[in-house]
């Protein structure tokens, strides 16, 4: 005796197949998915295991789909022509929806993931989040509304022409924008470094934003920058190539001084400073270098260095106090600052 699913009521062995179809490849989903985890778990790399999250979902309405696909293949001579129109138009539609979210969740994590990473996605994380969302869901819209026969032209030409309206209008932002990605790709600046800008004010970037960055000054208030002359402009980083700092220093003697004397004693104080003061280079050795002869001195040139940018205000301050004390108690004479004019008089 032969069995024909003709002889059987469809709309009861339907539900039957599809339910054990979407059953058996679940079952079979959720073993392949433990294997693949246990091997993603021992990789450092954290984009396999945010793959996997983002399939999860995903993946199972394209099982709930293929049981579709099944039903059809078995009752395509049953069934009317209306009910598989029907059928085979809700796997495009789940199909297309799984697609969809799969991008978005995939995306919307990788976003996630580097928002500790990337500076501007540390405080703009969830405008990236949001706009990436709007573009997958839009995209996906037309993908849908052209699987049920709806021309997308139209639609398309009337997004270039609104968005070309739009990118004129916001000409500006856009620059700040792009200049922010710019800023972001090259990495000349990063939140927390001290910079100076060519306008001469100087302070540490607290945040890198789509449109402007911020910086805060020693007086404690901040600047903020539009990207855009940020990266058009010259800045000073203190914090490369490393964060240390070389502080010269210039001091004027009395020409009737003894320059050897004066040599030796500025370096005594200059390794005593570095040895003493936090914040200053142990390492480093100082140098003492006579520069020219000023209008009221000699002019001595003094370099040392501190571990970064916020010590080398202290370093100096400590050196200008024990200079002044020393050169006291030695008999060096700092002279104030004159001017001889010689006059002939006829």
């Amino acid at each position: 005796m032969n069995f024909n699913f003709s002889d059987m009521n469809p709309w009861i062995l339907a539900p039957v197949i599809f339910l054990s179809w979407v059953l058996v490849l679940s079952i079979v989903k959720k073993i392949i998915f433990m294997i693949v985890r246990k091997l993603t778990d021992k990789t450092e790399n954290k984009v396999d295991d945010l793959l996997l999250a983002a399939l999860d979902f995903p993946l199972q309405l394209v099982v709930y789909a293929s049981g579709v696909l099944i039903v059809e293949r078995f009752f395509h001579n049953v069934l009317g022509p209306e009910a598989l129109k029907y059928l085979l138009s809700g796997f495009k539609v789940i199909a297309i929806i799984a697609g969809i979210l799969f991008v978005d969740r995939f995306i919307g994590g990788l976003i996630r993931m580097y928002s500790a990473k990337v500076d501007i996605l540390k405080t703009s994380g969830g405008f990236a989040q949001g706009f990436v969302r709007i573009v997958v869901m839009g995209l996906g819209a037309l993908i849908l509304l052209d699987t049920f026969g709806v021309s997308i032209t139209p639609i398309i030409a009337s997004l270039g022409i609104g968005s070309l309206a739009v990118a004129l209008a916001l000409q500006p932002t856009l620059e700040n924008f792009f200049s922010g990605i710019q800023l972001v790709a090259d990495k000349p600046i990063q939140v927390g470094q001290f910079i100076k800008l060519e306008s001469g004010e100087e302070g540490t970037v607290v945040k890198i934003g789509w449109r402007s960055t911020w910086i805060c000054m020693s007086n404690n208030n901040t600047i903020v920058m539009p990207n855009k002359l940020l990266v058009n402009s010259r800045v000073t980083n203190y914090f490369y190539p490393n964060q240390e700092v070389v502080i010269p220093m210039v001091i004027q003697v009395h020409y009737h001084s003894d320059l050897e004397k004066v040599e030796r004693v500025t370096l005594d104080v200059a390794r005593e400073v570095l040895k003493d003061v936090d914040g200053a280079v142990k390492t480093f050795s100082p140098v003492a270098r006579f520069q020219d002869f000023g209008d009221s001195g000699i002019s001595l040139s003094v370099v040392l260095r501190s571990r970064d940018i916020a010590s080398s205000a202290f370093l100096r301050h400590e050196f200008i106090k024990r200079v002044a004390r020393r050169y006291a108690a030695e008999g060096i004479v700092m002279p104030y600052p004159t001017r001889t004019i010689v006059q002939d008089q006829k």
